[in-house]
């Protein structure tokens, strides 16, 4: 049996995709398709295909369903170059096999991250986890950005001088930012990067990991487009309501009553109330586009 061409996937390859300003990701190999999914889903042999339109019903049936077994027979091999914070957020994966760049072994790159001056941003007062797009007042944006640079500059220096008084090299990273660069080889199933994009494609996701996230979203629409066009109707763009939700919303179709009204009357406060008149706001949006 022969393995099916993906002309698409075939063509990047090594296409180096840049992120940030000295960082990058690109595809290093790949194995399966759409093809491969709808082939494990029924169990069968060759192509294991019926028809284009029927194995697209079924891939989608799949996803809205949440059978996701299937999404685990395609695998998906990276390299990827990003700041050592940017690694720690991404290794959080647990899922995927990765083989990262040793500063023990060899000496690090003599590179970290300086954020441009529009990314340079306010601690958010209501997200612990998060920046704010609150502009900057009492300092300038110019000035942070140059205080990062002579840190990374200096915090080099130091490393060069234990370099030369012979410390050991997993000693002398201690003095190196988290913004230093480092490189790993990540292998992932289709299943677990989709739960990846997920979660750092999301608005609240920090800037400087999804970039990467974008940017592994594009080779992925190469490897398996029509997986990724249901992933990005039943999950990463769709809507979920827990129960108290369900109930609000209830009581708003069938008692026209007052949505807010309703979320408190099931117990919805703080942030959960927050988020879910945002949610009935998005549905008016799309219900009365004019309006």
């Amino acid at each position: 049996m022969n393995k099916p061409e993906n002309k698409e996937a075939n063509s990047i390859i090594g296409k180096e995709y840049k992120c940030l300003d000295n960082g990058f990701v690109r595809l290093i190999d790949y194995m399966g398709d759409d093809a491969a999914i709808v082939q494990a889903a029924r169990v069968s042999y060759g192509k294991g295909t019926k028809s284009t339109s029927e194995d697209e019903k079924l891939l989608r049936y799949m996803m809205r369903n949440g059978h996701s077994s299937p999404f685990e027979m395609v695998e998906l091999k990276f390299h990827a170059k990003m700041p050592i914070f940017v690694a720690r957020q991404w290794i959080r994966y647990r899922t995927a096999n990765i083989n990262e760049y040793s500063m023990r072994y060899s000496e690090p790159m003599a590179e970290a991250y300086v954020p441009k001056l529009e990314d340079i941003r306010l601690q958010s007062t209501t997200n612990k986890q998060g920046g704010s797009k609150k502009k900057l007042e009492d300092i300038t944006q110019q000035e942070i950005k140059d205080n990062i640079e002579n840190h990374n500059i200096e915090s080099f220096k130091l490393y060069n001088t234990f370099n030369g008084q012979d410390i050991a090299r997993e000693l002398a990273r201690t003095v190196l930012p988290v913004g230093t660069y480092t490189e790993w080889y990540w292998k992932n199933d289709l299943r677990n990067t989709f739960h990846f994009l997920n979660q750092r494609l999301d608005a609240h996701a920090q800037p400087e990991i999804k970039v990467y996230a974008e940017s592994i979203a594009k080779i992925v629409k190469k490897i398996v487009p029509i997986a990724y066009s249901s992933f990005e109707d039943y999950i990463l763009n769709a809507t979920t309501f827990s129960a108290q939700e369900m109930n609000s919303l209830e009581m708003i179709l069938k008692e026209n009553i007052n949505p807010e009204l309703a979320a408190i009357k099931h117990k919805l406060e703080g942030r959960e109330l927050s988020e879910f008149l945002k949610k009935i706001n998005v549905l008016a949006n799309q219900k009365n586009p004019e309006g």
